[in-house]
């Protein structure tokens, strides 16, 4: 295997494994940008893969090809009610952030348990889905020189979804009055408040954003990497895609380059077996490499990177 080729097959699916990651941390940001934590994006994600493949299962013969997008739909919808739990706690009645994140994470993966044990008699995962996200080659720009291979062929709609997501939360953020509004209640809710902006509206407004990109997250990777749910569908997922986002420093599209950095680490760690000099390596290594990346990351750019300076503190109307 040549090193071009070696390229067509890694870089697609690097893609291919960021995108999810790319939704959760997309929400990350613009929950930690209105102030609010949220460490539970990855129970959110579990909830999105739970739905988007039990959604998938029940409509598929009705729905037909059509079903695991509209799964998605469905995964986002949940995963913004289910944001609620962490909006209430942590902005109305002012509870620690991160505590009540980790209460989502655990709260997450055991109603997605529980409801797969009660729907699927017993078992401790769903089905195989029949329907799935197709992959499918973009005209023209598939027959581009090197990039065409590279970037646009046997893609998955999915992953055009997430890039195209990420710039837009970046158009919204920055150059939209919604956005201006947003980074305000996230860095000085007072002085925000102080203008008229309902710092509580914006918050959960943001919160629920958050929820329904990391549902979307996870019904994508469940509908395109395992194809079915159960306990370690979404295995750290959520946690990588938070990692994603203080990498990239809060930023879209630098939460966006992360998240592929990510992905191509997932990528080595699966298909690095059929990968010259790669395969060398011992299974053990590359499937922990992204973890290990992971940790490295935000070991290495935690101190680096400025949080918004509200991120986590409750505003009290009225006080400093």
């Amino acid at each position: 295997m040549s090193f071009i080729e070696v390229l067509y097959f890694i870089v697609p699916s690097a893609i291919f494994y960021a995108a999810p990651l790319i939704f959760g941390a997309i929400g990350g940001v613009f929950s930690e940008r209105s102030g609010v934590v949220n460490i539970g994006i990855e129970g959110i994600m579990v909830i999105g893969a739970f739905v988007g493949i039990v959604f998938n299962l029940f409509t598929a013969d009705s729905l037909g090809g059509l079903t695991p997008w509209v799964a998605l739909v469905a995964a986002m919808i949940v995963g913004a009610v289910f944001s609620l739990f962490l909006a209430v706690a942590a902005i109305s009645f002012r509870a620690d952030q991160t505590v009540t994140g980790v209460a989502l994470n655990l709260l997450g993966i055991a109603v997605a348990l529980f409801l797969v044990k009660l729907i699927f008699d017993g078992k401790g995962q769903t089905d195989f889905i029949s329907e799935r996200l197709a992959r499918f080659d973009i005209p023209l720009l598939s027959d581009i020189p090197f990039f065409g291979p590279l970037l646009f062929q046997d893609i998955y709609g999915t992953s055009i979804l997430a890039i195209v997501v990420a710039f837009a939360a970046w158009f919204v953020i920055y150059k939209t009055p919604f956005g201006l509004r947003l980074r305000a209640v996230g860095e000085h809710p007072m002085a925000a408040d102080t203008m008229g902006i309902n710092v509580t509206k914006m918050r959960y407004v943001a919160v629920m954003i958050s929820g329904a990109m990391a549902g979307i997250g996870g019904a994508i990777y469940a509908q395109t990497i395992t194809n079915d749910f159960g306990h370690a569908t979404i295995n750290g997922q959520g946690f990588m895609a938070i990692a994603a986002m203080i990498f990239g420093k809060w930023h879209p599209i630098g939460a966006m380059g992360a998240a592929l950095f990510f992905g191509l680490a997932q990528a080595l760690s699966i298909a690095g077996g059929s990968i010259p000099y790669i395969k060398e390596v011992p299974p053990v290594f590359l499937t922990i490499l992204p973890y290990v990346l992971t940790i490295l990351a935000l070991a290495g750019f935690i101190g680096k990177a400025t949080a918004p300076k509200a991120s986590g503190i409750p505003y009290i109307k009225g006080k400093r």
